[in-house]
Parts: C-alpha cells; sequence; structure tokens
C-alpha cells in the first residue's frame, strides 16, 4: 500500500511559478516574435486531429497515472487516494482507456481542442498543490491562474467550438494578435520572476 505524500505535494511553489513561467514565456515569445507562422499554425490546429490524438492520448494516460492501483509500483507513483471513491478505481482503470480510444475514433470533430481542454483539466492540479496553503507574497496568483485553466478547459472539452471562434478573432488582426501574446508573454515572465524570487523556498 502507497504510503507518503503524494507526488504533487511536493512540488514547491517556487519550482511550479519558474516551470509555468518558463513554458508561458516560451509559448508566447513565439506567438509574439513569429506571429505570421504562429497565427498560421493556430488557424489549422482545431481540426488537427494528428495532434488531437496525441493531446488526448497523453491526456488520458495522465488520468490513467491517477486512478491506476496503490500495487503497480512505477505505475502507482501517480497514483491518488479517491477516499471512499476508491473502490472505483478498478472501474476506472478499464474505463478510461476504452474511453480514450473511443473518443479518438468516434469523435474526431475538435478532438485537438478537447485533448487540450483535458490536458489544462490535468495540468491546473499541481500547481493548485503547489500554492495549497502557502503564504508567499502574491501567492494568490497560481489558483486563480489555475482556475482560468479550469474553465477554459471545461469550454474546450465541452463546447470545443468557442476555441475555433476565439482563434478566428484573435488571427483577424496582426494588432490583437501581437497585444494577446504581448500579454500573456508578460504572464509568463511574472510568473518566471515571482518563482525565482518571492516564491523561492515555499
Amino acid at each position: 500500500m502507497k504510503v507518503g505524500p503524494h507526488p504533487y505535494q511536493e512540488i514547491s511553489l517556487g519550482t511550479a511559478g519558474v516551470l509555468l513561467g518558463i513554458f508561458l514565456t516560451i509559448l508566447y515569445g513565439l506567438m509574439f516574435f513569429k506571429a505570421e507562422r504562429a497565427m498560421e499554425v493556430i488557424k489549422k490546429l482545431p481540426r488537427n486531429t494528428q495532434v488531437g490524438t496525441y493531446l488526448m492520448g497523453f491526456g488520458m494516460v495522465w488520468f490513467w497515472l491517477l486512478v491506476a492501483p496503490s500495487d503497480k509500483g512505477l505505475l502507482s507513483s501517480l497514483s491518488m487516494d479517491l477516499g471512499e471513491f476508491n473502490k472505483a478505481k478498478k472501474f476506472l482503470v478499464l474505463a478510461v482507456p476504452l474511453f480514450c480510444v473511443g473518443m479518438i475514433m468516434s469523435v474526431r470533430e475538435f478532438l485537438f481542442v478537447r485533448g487540450l481542454g483535458l490536458c489544462l483539466l490535468m495540468a491546473a492540479a499541481p500547481l493548485l498543490y503547489a500554492s495549497d496553503f502557502e503564504q508567499a507574497s502574491f501567492q494568490f496568483l497560481m489558483p486563480l491562474f489555475c482556475y482560468l485553466m479550469i474553465i477554459k478547459g471545461l469550454y474546450c472539452v465541452g463546447m470545443p467550438y468557442l476555441f475555433r471562434d476565439g482563434v478566428d478573432w484573435a488571427t483577424a488582426h496582426a494588432g490583437r494578435w501581437r497585444g494577446i501574446s504581448l500579454g500573456g508573454l508578460i504572464v509568463g515572465l511574472v510568473f518566471l520572476t515571482l518563482g525565482l524570487t518571492l516564491w523561492r523556498g515555499y
């Protein structure tokens, strides 16, 4: 039986801030400095089933690891205690792969967006754990960002066409795209700076 804290609980706020900051800085930096190419790529993504297959598969494997039985060695490294729902794990272990295959084979439209939404939901959890009960300055920015991730993830999974509409709106004008990209770049730099300074050691 697995004992000790879950790996999510061992992630420090500083580490989470640095990792999130680096990811956002790179992502939005490319979107800003390579605007034309980035707009071309993102316009094709909503209906890109190949990338969507990888994203959906990655998200489902991540989720499966969280509900994996606690006696499977390395495969149980991310297994979470579901409390009174632990008995459902044996069903989820089988249901998750079947659901993943069903989604990839049957729900082809906007598969990328749905996969992205699932990954956003999965990624929010460790970031929230990192900021839980911490008293660092501006700590509230991390859960605030995570809740925005969760909301976006739910919309991507449930109403993926809104992502397509958002892409059309954002790419309609080069200035609008650059403004959004610059805003994201600034957010990334803020998290990176906080992770290296005020959140260090938390």
